[in-house]
């Protein structure tokens, strides 16, 4: 007979209600910009349909492009835990490379060759809004910032060049991702764009791995 489960403890509890409560905020506001568009829904609008105050709803969400933009927490430092994970003899840049090839393979959204109809749905609104796509950067910023701590253990030229390899392995990534979307927008299904994703992706980090070569044997 098996133990009975530990009881999760109150701070533990805290921060399950805590994490319902973000997405059901994300989850209502989400709903209410692909009925209506980003911006032709108000931040009180949402609070008010999620049943919470204002300020509550800013507790969670710094901004409105925040409550969008939350799915991308959930891969927020994934390329530098990547690095971190990656096997013994393994480098930095192909274990990023096939991480990402790993990622089309199963369809990831966030490799942007995912035609299911929701995902479409987000990305029209993500890339359609001007205010989103600039709410995105920060995003960005961290995750170079994360990934250059990562790579820079591996990395002969000390910071500058970890940051360097950093923005130009982050932009790889998001440029993949959206010459991705760009496929599927344009009416083709993931399955039909894969091999073209796949020999994109490797022609792309086979021209990093030429170009940070040069600048550092370890990190390739």
């Amino acid at each position: 007979m098996e133990p009975p489960a530990t009881p999760p403890t109150p701070s533990g509890l805290r921060e399950q209600k805590k994490q319902r409560a973000r997405r059901h905020l994300a989850a209502t506001a989400l709903r209410l910009f692909l009925e209506r568009g980003f911006d032709e829904v108000s931040v009180a609008e949402v609070a008010a349909a999620a049943e919470v105050s204002k300020p509550t709803l800013f507790r969670y969400f710094p901004t409105k492009e925040d409550l969008v933009l939350d799915r991308f927490a959930d891969h927020q430092g994934e390329a530098a835990r990547v690095v971190l994970a990656r096997a013994d003899g393994s480098t930095p840049l192909r274990a990023l490379h096939a991480h990402f090839q790993a990622g089309l393979r199963a369809h990831d959204p966030i490799t942007g060759l995912n035609d299911d109809p929701e995902v479409i749905a987000f990305q029209r609104l993500l890339y359609g809004t001007a205010s989103l796509r600039t709410r995105l950067a920060h995003y960005t910023a961290r995750e170079v910032e994360l990934l250059t701590q990562a790579v820079e253990p591996a990395y002969g030229d000390g910071r500058l060049g970890a940051r360097l390899a950093a923005l130009q392995l982050v932009t790889v990534h998001q440029e993949l991702g959206r010459e991705n979307w760009r496929k599927i927008a344009s009416g083709r299904g993931a399955a039909d764009a894969y091999q073209e994703a796949a020999g994109d992706a490797q022609r792309a980090f086979a021209v990093l791995e030429q170009g940070l070569g040069s600048g550092g044997a370890h990190l390739t």
